[in-house]
């Protein structure tokens, strides 16, 4: 049951991205580009969108953790980290520099992969790259320095 719903919440989330055309990377990149808002070729609607989506989130958790527990677990399982690290900075960051390149971030790119899109193939292999690298240098850093220096 956890996985149909887990099924259904993605596919309403995929059509989303296709319907407010957030898997079109030109209409994200148009959005980005501020320098265009005298000419008239800005894009404002991802704005929308973000502010859509902001509405329901508030809306969404403000409501569920009334609850005492979530439908299909235990507890909630929520952030408890406060601090402020390199990491917090500069994943958001990579981020944003990814997004502004390409004009992908990861949801639309996995929906836009659905159109045939090379552009989206590139964009997914290329991010799958990364998050193995930086899995891999997370566990590096957690490893013993002996483990360390025998690799």
């Amino acid at each position: 049951m956890v996985i149909l719903v887990q099924f259904l919440v993605g596919l309403v989330f995929g059509t989303g991205l296709v319907v407010s055309g957030m898997s079109n990377p030109a209409k994200v990149l148009n959005f980005l580009d501020v320098a265009a808002i005298p000419s008239g070729g800005w894009d404002a609607s991802l704005a929308f969108v973000m502010a859509g989506a902001i509405a329901v989130a508030f809306v969404g958790f403000r409501l569920v953790l009334r609850r005492a527990r979530p439908v299909f677990d235990t507890a909630f399982h929520l952030p408890t980290a406060r601090e402020i690290d390199s990491r917090i900075i500069l994943g958001p960051a990579i981020f944003g520099i990814g997004w502004g390149l390409a004009g992908f971030c990861p949801g639309p790119a996995l929906t836009a992969l659905g159109t045939g899109g090379g552009a989206a193939a590139i964009f997914v292999a290329a991010m799958l790259a990364g998050m193995a690298g930086a899995r891999w240098l997370a566990n590096q850093r957690s490893l013993p320095r002996s483990a360390n220096s025998r690799a």
